[in-house]
């Protein structure tokens, strides 16, 4: 639903290509390959943030609606590039993700 194809799968993990990015996903129960793990045994990423470009937070909206899934509202969020327009969503699995727009001029 974001675009994201997948690149490859070995046992549990899923490699997932996010333009130049690549995503490593494993079920929420099993150690990925780094091993990392938070020290509370919850949560340890807030979310992570995949820049799109060109950037139209209705056209989301709609493709997400579409897909059954649903965005919050586009606001102006501080980021790796500056500050910009973005969105935040979940995926399937109740982890957060910004969709993320290019630094506002």
């Amino acid at each position: 639903m974001l675009g994201c194809t997948l690149e490859k799968r070995q046992g549990t993990l899923t490699q997932l290509r996010a333009g130049s990015a690549l995503i490593d996903v494993v079920p929420a129960d099993e150690p990925g390959p780094a091993g990392g793990s938070s020290r509370s045994g919850g949560a340890n990423l807030d979310h992570l943030c995949l820049r799109v470009d060109p950037f139209d937070a209705a056209a989301i909206a709609r493709h997400l609606a579409a897909h059954g899934a649903a965005c919050g509202a586009q606001a102006s969020r501080y980021g790796a590039e500056g500050q910009g327009p973005s969105v935040y969503l979940t995926d399937p699995e109740g982890n957060g993700v910004e969709l993320k727009g290019p630094v506002a001029a």
